[in-house]
């Protein structure tokens, strides 16, 4: 097993126990959501805030660069430090048609998460659910982030057809999708979270406008499964040996 793999598989645990504690906060020590409600986030500490800062240090690690081995390549090779330009690279016209082939999936999957978030919204306007089952969704689509990176993606199997993580178009979008419940949540808590997540997405996808190379294997030797050091894949023994 890489040490990648082994990083991630620790965080998929830190998820799982982040799941069951809010679940089980939720009926034995609701004070502790105060900070989630509109006005009383700057109240008190509660551990509802080290979640906060553990989620805002996510989102802000996808925006810096990093040569170090603590995050996958998939979410960190937009920059330019990660690209390795390929000995025989796509042409310029087969490049535009890989990259709008991939964009036409990618925004497959935006349009279902869209309506999946608009039917939640409805749900919340209807008070079927009511903002804390939201914000227990949102941790629920936390650790489905990461079964999607280690185990199984519909994603990727149904629509967007790449071959792992590395290569996948839509790798950060993660934290939009996550934090998408929150935009019917009024409050610095769900607010500060769901607008840096759209920062990101932004960031991503302005990326992927400028520099296609930098996401497609046939221009980006880096991400070819012969460089991979990741090895996040469930493929990966198979592949790597």
């Amino acid at each position: 097993m890489s040490k990648m793999r082994k990083i991630y598989l620790a965080r998929f645990i830190f998820r799982c126990l982040t799941l069951l504690a809010m679940t089980s906060l939720i009926f034995l020590a609701p004070k502790q959501f105060e900070p989630f409600y509109p006005g009383r986030f700057f109240a008190k500490p509660t551990l509802l805030h080290l979640l906060w800062i553990v989620w805002i240090m996510d989102m802000l690690s996808q925006l810096i660069p990093s040569g170090k081995a603590v995050t996958a390549l998939g979410s960190q090779k937009s920059f330019r430090i990660h690209f390795r330009r390929a000995a025989t690279p796509l042409s310029p016209a087969g490049l535009a048609q890989r990259a709008k082939a991939a964009a036409k999936r990618a925004y497959v999957v935006f349009l279902i998460w869209c309506v999946l978030t608009a039917a939640l919204g409805i749900l919340h306007g209807k008070g079927i659910l009511g903002d804390l089952a939201l914000l227990w969704v949102t941790t629920f689509f936390y650790v489905c982030d990461l079964i999607c990176v280690l185990f199984w993606c519909p994603f990727r199997h149904f629509i967007m057809k790449n071959r792992c993580c590395t290569t996948c178009r839509i790798f950060n979008w993660d934290h939009l999708m996550m934090f998408s419940p929150l935009l019917f949540v009024d409050g610095f808590f769900a607010r500060s979270l769901f607008l840096l997540s759209v920062v990101v997405f932004l960031v991503w996808e302005i990326t992927v406008l400028r520099h296609p190379e930098r996401f497609d294997e046939g221009a980006n030797d880096a991400l070819k499964c012969g460089q991979c050091t990741d090895r996040l894949c469930v493929n990966a023994k198979k592949i790597h040996g």
